[in-house]
């Protein structure tokens, strides 16, 4: 009987220390995975957060009724590595100013043209074709009219950009052309609010 627990007690702690290692040989699998999945997402995310697309959370009305406070944003920072920006496009852009601010506003001229705002009116003027005076009735409203009495001429580099919400922008019209260097990215997605997860600084204003 005794030799019968001593036999039946050894294997049973056998057994266990056998299921004991299988567990751990589970668990530091199961662990190992989850480690190249975490490692592998960081190779990837984080070049694409850093150096392809951005995450801006809008503050302001400038850009109504297009864009609203707390839309949060999706950025294209590479498209215009490869291509120029073109009329129409909104833009993240930092502030000439003061480049430490982030602004949201739509590309109007294009370098080598001439901008001019006159009677709630916005006309183009370019060397090769006849003035031609703006129809923005694709992302503004048809009654919407352009304050201002301003005519900028712009070089090699430089943009002309407004807010949607003309009357309220501080934009080209205030502050001058914007360099192409100031240019961060072409506003690719508008999601929804993710206020409280996206730091102070990627805030973007609209003025």
């Amino acid at each position: 009987l005794v030799l019968g627990i001593w036999i039946f007690t050894g294997l049973a702690s056998g057994c266990l220390t056998l299921y004991d290692r299988e567990s751990m040989k589970s668990i530091v699998s199961f662990g190992f995975e989850v480690a190249k999945v975490v490692l592998i997402a960081l190779v990837i995310v984080l070049p694409l957060r850093a150096f392809v697309f951005q995450p801006f959370l809008v503050k302001g009305d400038s850009m109504e009724t297009n864009y609203h406070s707390g839309d949060y944003l999706i950025v294209d920072e590479i498209s215009y590595r490869f291509s120029a920006p073109e009329r129409g496009d909104v833009i993240v852009l930092k502030y000439p100013l003061d480049t430490s601010q982030r602004f949201i506003k739509r590309i109007i001229g294009l370098p080598g043209e001439t901008v001019e705002v006159k009677g709630g009116k916005v006309t183009i003027y370019r060397t090769d074709i006849a003035p031609l005076v703006l129809d923005e009735t694709a992302y503004l409203p048809e009654t919407l009219e352009t304050p201002g009495d301003v005519r900028a001429s712009l070089d090699d580099g430089e943009y002309f950009v407004m807010g949607d919400n003309r009357p309220f922008s501080s934009d080209s019209r205030r502050w001058g052309v914007l360099p192409r260097k100031d240019i961060i990215g072409k506003a690719l997605w508008r999601v929804f609010s993710l206020k409280s997860f996206v730091p102070m600084e990627q805030f973007v204003e609209q003025h």
